[in-house]
């Protein structure tokens, strides 16, 4: 039976050591975690500032709520887009240095809507081999013919742009690496772009909130000139404390997404309490230079603490520090013995990492104190 091939399988993920398991707190987020009645520290967030469980977006989102409801009741192009949306994109395309800015329920949903509506059969896409699955999705379901580069290799990129002939062509890289903490060479992709004449789709996740002036993100960070063929990706559930993204650029450019992207068309619009607080949650990154300061000294306290350990870490100038240990069961080992020590810190495998590079993620928070990552280093040192 189809379900007996199916457990056979989950067997053999299992003593591969890639088997994953969901742990359901008891607690809202921050860098305190109850599970299952134990106290936890938690090193697993991507949320960057500490804003998740922030008063001001609380309260925003109960004034929300009481003003607008919880549901939206459709999509944005039925009746769904309501004020505080309209609002919310508004505040993002002026924050981000764009013309206008479109609004998706998931940054998944966001990529899913940018690759397929700008390129197909006939095209080209051009991605970094360590893009988020969300890219990769979005490109085989573009149809364009999918050339992958290996990562940050600018020259690589070069030499496949330069060979190709199809009708259009498009870059496409994550800004921050999730899983590797470093950033793309964002300067120089933009230089191919305009040189070879292809569209420039940035991923920043994890760089909005959290680089750049204000926390604005990636393009400010490189300085990057304005391009009507810049198009930027951020999301809103990691460094903003809320959910959903968003996709600024060209007025045009957001005009086609609206009209064409399959993925923004026949998806329920957010809830508008969520976009109230969203609104407060901007204010916040943009007087957080105290927050991002404290994060940069956390992260220095973190690799100081952990350089003559034995451990290696990954060069990362972000708040995402990837601790490699190679092998899958010795990864989940070391996850395990730091959760028994009241640490918990994400054993990462393939396939979201290559095979044989399985690695502890620990992201840093604006809310974390210098006394928890002081644990975290004594743990991991007394582990070496």
């Amino acid at each position: 039976m189809i379900v007996d091939e199916l457990q056979q399988a989950l067997s053999a993920l299992r003593a591969d050591g890639l088997q994953r398991q969901r742990r359901t707190l008891q607690t809202p987020c921050g860098p305190l975690a109850e599970v299952d009645g134990r106290q936890l520290i938690s090193f697993c967030s991507n949320d960057y500032l500490g804003l998740a469980d922030d008063p001001m977006l609380i309260e925003a989102a109960c004034a929300g709520a009481r003003r607008w409801g919880v549901g939206s009741g459709a999509s944005h192009l039925v009746s769904g887009h309501l004020a505080p949306h309209a609002a919310l994109e508004d505040q993002l395309a002026e924050f981000s240095g764009f013309d206008r800015a479109l609004l998706f329920s998931t940054g998944y949903l966001a990529n899913l809507a940018i690759i397929p509506t700008l390129v197909g059969r006939g095209d080209a896409v051009f991605a970094d081999r360590l893009n988020h699955a969300s890219l990769i999705d979005a490109v085989q379901l573009s149809r364009a013919d999918s050339q992958r580069y290996a990562h940050g290799d600018v020259e690589a990129l070069e030499r496949l742009l330069a060979a190709s002939t199809a009708k259009r062509k498009l870059i496409v890289s994550d800004a921050v690496f999730s899983m590797d903490g470093d950033l793309a060479p964002l300067p120089a992709l933009l230089t191919l772009a305009e040189r070879f004449d292809a569209w420039l789709v940035i991923d920043d996740a994890h760089g909005f909130g959290v680089l750049g002036r204000q926390g604005r993100g990636t393009v400010d960070h490189f300085r990057l000139p304005a391009s009507r063929r810049l198009l930027y990706m951020g999301t809103l559930g990691k460094a903003a404390g809320g959910s959903g993204a968003f996709v600024a650029g060209d007025a045009t450019v957001i005009e086609w997404l609206t009209q064409r992207a399959r993925s923004y068309i026949f998806t329920t619009a957010g809830s508008p309490m969520v976009a109230c607080a969203l609104s407060a949650s901007l204010r916040l990154i943009a007087e957080g230079d105290a927050r991002r300061h404290h994060l940069w000294q956390l992260t220095a306290q973190l690799r100081d603490g952990l350089a003559k350990s034995g451990w290696r870490l990954l060069p990362s100038p972000t708040a995402i520090q990837l601790l490699i240990v190679g092998d899958n069961q010795r990864a989940l080992q070391l996850a395990t013995a730091l959760y028994e020590r009241g640490l918990w810190v994400p054993a990462i495998r393939p396939p979201t990492v290559p095979v044989g590079t399985a690695r502890l993620r620990i992201s840093l928070t604006a809310a974390h104190q210098p006394t928890q990552v002081a644990s975290l280093v004594d743990a991991l040192r007394e582990l070496a």
